[in-house]
């Protein structure tokens, strides 16, 4: 069985009409949370993970994987031996998530991504390969935005990376003293325009 083949995710009509309600729903009720009223687009998405070495990934770990939109596309491409931790602070979306993606190598785990330190000693990984974060930070505090920035870059491979994908600039200045290196895209295709950060140890 291939590694696409081993994600069981249940992708019926009915479903993607769910996870674009839940979405939309929530955006209404916490705008600050999510930033945008729908998922990334499939440009994005592509583009964004056509920045990780696949062979290489060992653990994965995505941040505010809302209704998996990128989290299914992951486990498209990960290693049989492979682990994706996916943070995500609401708890409709971790019910959903739980119901409707059906994989030995998913980790959902219901809480902040300032906490990954924790949850990746909790659930006994190493350092983290990769981490994806498509989190706010326009709306978070600046305390919880350093505390993101500096969790992530300690639990990261030597070798790792740290891809950032927002609609505005607001996390760079958190980054560059931060990390090693951090190099800049950009994505058009998408409801709004949405910037890529790659940022190295």
């Amino acid at each position: 069985m291939s590694t696409q083949e081993s994600a069981l995710v249940r992708q019926h009509p009915r479903t993607l009409s769910r996870q674009f309600l839940l979405f939309a729903r929530n955006f209404l009720r916490y705008p600050k949370l999510l930033g945008s009223l729908v998922p990334s687009s499939p440009f994005l998405v592509k583009h964004l993970l056509s920045f990780i070495d696949w062979e290489r990934a060992r653990v994965v770990v995505e941040y505010g994987p809302g209704v998996g939109t990128i989290t299914q596309e992951i486990l498209k491409r990960i290693r049989p031996d492979a682990t994706l931790v996916a943070i995500e602070l609401n708890p409709e979306f971790v019910d959903f998530l739980q119901n409707e993606i059906f994989d030995p190598r998913l980790r959902v785990v219901y809480g902040s991504a300032a906490d990954v330190r924790r949850i990746l000693r909790a659930l006994n990984l190493p350092q983290a390969d990769y981490i994806i974060s498509g989190i706010p930070y326009t709306t978070l505090p600046d305390g919880v935005r350093r505390s993101v920035v500096r969790e992530s870059h300690h639990v990261l491979h030597p070798q790792g990376a740290f891809l950032v994908y927002q609609f505005t600039r607001t996390v760079l200045p958190y980054l560059r003293p931060t990390f090693a290196t951090v190099r800049q895209d950009f994505k058009l295709l998408n409801i709004l325009p949405a910037r890529i950060f790659y940022c190295t140890p």
